[in-house]
């Protein structure tokens, strides 16, 4: 019972991802934004930690920020973060700035937990101790059939037909 939401949110969101429209997962909203920050802010000695702190505050920007590059001209800070987006660029000599932040729906959201996409270190442990204790109940439901004799047979036959199956879906199905 310990993997029980794992398994059933692992098994819906596989549907979801194979088939995003049955679920609203396309749906995006996009909303651009402008701002501007003092030149000096943007200047030779800028401070990426405030300046991607203070947009955070500025907007309510969510997720982390997964890139932030800085050329002569322009700065472009990304945020990142299940189902959510926000690109800003900067113009480092006047400080102004436009941002387009992208959300999605709870699916979607749901989808890119799934996937681990930009959910962070900390998921992505919880999505592989979920895998391990699943692993484990498969492997040891499989072991229990060999201790009921009345089962074993048919149990092992339709493992065997199940792991074929799948075998030849793969062969014969996958481009």
């Amino acid at each position: 019972m310990l993997s029980f939401g794992a398994l059933v949110f692992f098994a819906f969101t596989g549907l979801t991802l194979n088939h995003p429209t049955w679920f609203g997962a396309g749906e995006q909203s996009v909303k651009d934004l402008q701002g501007e920050f003092p030149a000096e802010e943007v200047g030779p000695k800028l401070d990426k930690l405030a300046i991607a702190e203070s947009l955070r505050v500025r907007h309510s920007f969510r997720g982390t920020v997964s890139e932030f590059e800085v050329d002569e001209y322009e700065c472009m800070v990304v945020f990142k973060g299940p189902g959510y987006s926000a690109d800003v660029f900067i113009d480092r000599n006047s400080g102004a700035y436009s941002a387009t932040e992208t959300t999605t729906g709870t699916m979607a959201v749901l989808n890119d937990l799934h996937k681990g996409r930009d959910a962070g270190a900390a998921w992505a442990w919880v999505i592989d101790a979920s895998a391990v204790v699943m692993l484990l109940m498969g492997v040891s439901g499989f072991g229990l059939l060999f201790y009921v004799k009345k089962r074993r047979v048919s149990g092992v036959a339709t493992a065997f037909v199940g792991t074929v199956l799948i075998l030849i879906a793969w062969v014969f199905f996958v481009p």
